[in-house]
C-alpha cells in the first residue's frame, strides 16, 4: 500500500481533525524493551508551519517529554519522495531516489540499507497520522540531499533551507575476486547522489554535491570496462552481459558496486564465451545450522541451571528436521552433540558446506532478572548501540580464536571480512528482519529489535547470516518456556516460517533461478 496525494489528503485531513478535536490525547505505550522504556505521553498538540523552497505551509505537529515531532506526510509532500506502509502497518518506508529508510513506531532508529540510523525519539503514529522527530529530516533528507531542518520552538515552526555545495574527492578501489568485481567509491562524507541505470552502466547523479576526480588509474578488469569522474556525476561503464548490485555503506562512506555475469551471456553477443564464466544466481539450497557455545563453553545458565549449549543444541536438531522437510533444503550443523567447535571454525564451515544462509542459534543473558524478549543480529563493525556491542564483546572472547578481541590482528580480521561481507548485508539485514519480525508476531514476544555487532561468529561467513538470541535463559520464566519442548516447537516453526519468507523473497529476486 503506497500513501499518494490524491487518494489520502481526504482520510489524512480527517484524520488530523479527529486527532485535535479533544483536549487530551490518551497516552501511547511504546513497544516493551527489556531497558525499559516509559510509555510514550503525549503532552501538547498543534498546527505550527514548514518552511521549505520559499513556501510555508501547515505542519501540524506534538510534544513529548523528549520534545517534538511532526507529521511526516507534509514534509513527503514538500521535499519529496514515496511514504509506503509495510505490512499489517508495522513500519513505513520513506523512498528517496535510490535510498529506502525503514521506520517503525516506537523504535528510536531508523534503517537505511545496511546501517541503523538513531533517532532521539521513536516516530509515533496517532489517530492514523505518523509524527517523526525533526532529527529523522537529517537522517533521511539530510542523507539523500543534504537538507538541514531548523526547528523554532516558540513559533512552532520548522525551516528547512536549501543546502550548500560540498566539493567531494572519490577514492575508487576495484577488486576481482570469483567471478564477482567489486567497485568501491569512498567519499569523506556521505554523498548527496542518486543511482541511476543506464545502457551500458550505471551513474552515480550529484544531488548539490560537486564529485572531485583522483588520478587516472588504468582498469584492467574483466566486467567493468571503466569509472569515470566529473563534477556533476560518476559513471561506471561494464562490460556487455554484466549486471550489478549496488549498496551503500558507511564508516567509511562508500557506494559499493558488485557486478557479475549473467547467465548464458558472453563478453561479446557475436564471439565465443568470455573467459570468466557465468556466474550463477543460487538460490536457497542449503543451510547452516549454528547450535552457540558446546564442550567447555557453556554459554549462560539459568537460575535452574540450565545450560545454554543444551538448548541451542535442542532447537537446532529440530529446526533442521522442519528445514529439511519443510522446505526442501539440505542442512549442515556446525556441531551435533556436546563438541568444542572454535568461533572461527564455525563460519569455515559454512563456506566449506557452500551454504546459502547461515544460522547461528544463542541465548541470551542479562543481570536484569526480568530481561524478556528476542534480538537478531547480522555483522557490522560498528555496533547498532551498547547492549549490541556488550553481546558481541562477550561472544567474541568465549572460545579459541587466531587473535585476540581488542588486538591490532583482529581489527585487521574484522576490517577484512567486513569487506568480504559487503556484498551479503542487505540479505542478511533482511533476513534478520523477517526473523525478528516472525518471533515478535506469532510468539508475542517484546521486541528488541534488529542490530548490527561484529560478532566473531558471522565473520568469515561468505553468505547471509545471521544471530539470533531466542530468549533471555537469566530469567527465569524464559527459562522454563525454554525448556517446554512445545514452546521451542513453537520458536523452530517460528524460525521455519522467517526462512521460507526469506527463500521466497529471495529466489524471486532478478538473477535468481526460476
Amino acid at each position: 500500500m503506497v500513501f499518494s496525494r490524491a487518494v489520502t489528503r481526504m482520510a489524512y485531513v480527517g484524520a488530523l481533525l479527529a486527532l485535535f478535536a479533544g483536549s487530551s490525547l490518551p497516552a501511547q505505550e511504546a513497544p516493551p524493551d527489556a531497558s525499559t522504556e516509559a510509555p510514550v505521553v503525549v503532552t501538547a498538540t498543534g498546527v505550527g508551519t514548514l518552511v521549505a523552497s520559499g513556501a510555508s505551509v501547515a505542519l501540524p505537529w506534538i510534544e513529548t517529554p523528549r520534545g517534538p515531532l511532526v507529521a511526516l506526510q507534509p514534509l513527503v509532500e514538500r521535499l519529496g519522495g514515496q511514504l509506503e506502509v509495510g505490512a499489517f502497518g508495522a513500519s513505513f518506508s520513506l523512498l528517496l531516489g535510490d535510498a529506502t529508510f525503514v521506520l517503525a513506531p516506537g523504535s528510536a532508529a531508523v534503517t537505511r540499507g545496511t546501517d541503523l540510523l538513531p533517532l532521539t525519539q521513536p516516530p509515533v503514529v496517532q489517530a492514523g497520522v505518523v509524527f517523526v522527530p525533526i532529527d529523522f529530516i537529517r537522517q533521511t533528507w539530510g542523507a539523500a540531499s543534504g537538507l538541514s531542518p531548523t526547528w523554532d520552538a516558540a513559533a512552532k515552526r520548522l525551516g528547512v533551507p536549501r543546502p550548500e555545495n560540498r566539493d567531494l574527492p572519490v577514492e575508487i578501489s576495484v577488486v576481482h575476486l570469483e567471478e564477482v568485481t567489486t567497485v568501491v567509491l569512498r567519499f569523506p562524507e556521505a554523498p548527496r547522489a542518486r543511482i541511476e541505470k543506464r545502457s551500458g552502466g550505471w551513474d552515480i547523479v550529484a544531488l548539490g554535491d560537486r564529485f572531485q576526480a583522483p588520478p587516472p588509474k588504468r582498469i584492467d578488469d574483466p566486467l567493468l570496462r571503466a569509472v569515470s569522474v566529473a563534477a556533476d556525476r560518476i559513471r561506471v561503464d561494464v562490460a556487455p552481459g554484466v549486471e550489478a548490485e549496488s549498496y551503500r555503506l558507511g564508516g567509511p562512506d562508500r557506494i559499493v558496486f558488485d557486478l557479475f555475469r549473467v547467465r548464458g551471456e558472453t563478453a561479446s553477443p557475436a564471439g565465443p564465451a568470455a573467459e570468466s564464466p557465468a556466474v550463477e544466481r543460487l538460490g536457497i539450497r542449503t543451510v547452516v545450522i549454528d547450535p552457540g557455545h558446546g564442550g567447555a563453553e557453556t554459554g549462560a545458565v539459568g537460575p535452574a541451571g540450565t545450560m545454554e549449549k543444551e538448548l541451542t543444541l535442542l532447537v537446532a536438531r529440530a529446526l533442521s528436521d522442519r528445514l529439511s522437510r519443510e522446505l526442501g533444503v539440505r542442512v549442515a550443523m556446525t556441531r551435533t552433540d556436546d563438541a568444542d567447535v572454535g568461533l572461527d571454525d564455525r563460519s569455515a564451515f559454512a563456506n566449506q558446506n557452500k551454504a546459502d544462509l547461515f544460522l547461528s542459534i544463542h541465548l541470551n543473558s542479562s543481570a536484569r532478572g526480568d530481561a524478556r524478549g528476542a534480538e537478531t543480529y547480522f555483522l557490522s563493525l560498528q555496533a547498532s548501540d551498547q547492549r549490541a556491542a556488550d553481546a558481541a564483546a562477550l561472544e567474541n572472547v568465549m572460545g579459541e580464536s587466531a587473535a585476540t578481541p581488542g588486538s591490532d590482528e583482529f581489527d585487521v580480521q574484522l576490517m577484512l571480512w567486513d569487506l568480504a561481507q559487503s556484498r551479503h548485508l542487505a540479505a542478511s539485514q533482511r533476513l534478520a528482519t523477517l526473523i525478528q519480525e516472525e518471533l515478535n508476531r506469532q510468539l508475542d514476544l517484546p521486541d528488541r529489535g534488529v542490530k548490527q555487532a561484529p560478532f566473531r561468529v558471522l565473520m568469515g561467513a561468505a553468505m547471509p547470516a545471521v544471530l539470533i538470541e531466542l530468549g533471555f535463559i537469566s530469567s527465569a520464566p524464559e527459562e522454563q518456556r525454554l525448556r517446554d519442548p512445545a514452546y521451542r516447537d513453537e520458536l523452530v516453526a517460528t524460525l521455519v516460517r522467517a526462512v521460507a519468507r526469506f527463500k521466497s523473497e529471495y529466489e524471486a529476486a532478478p538473477g535468481a533461478p526460476r
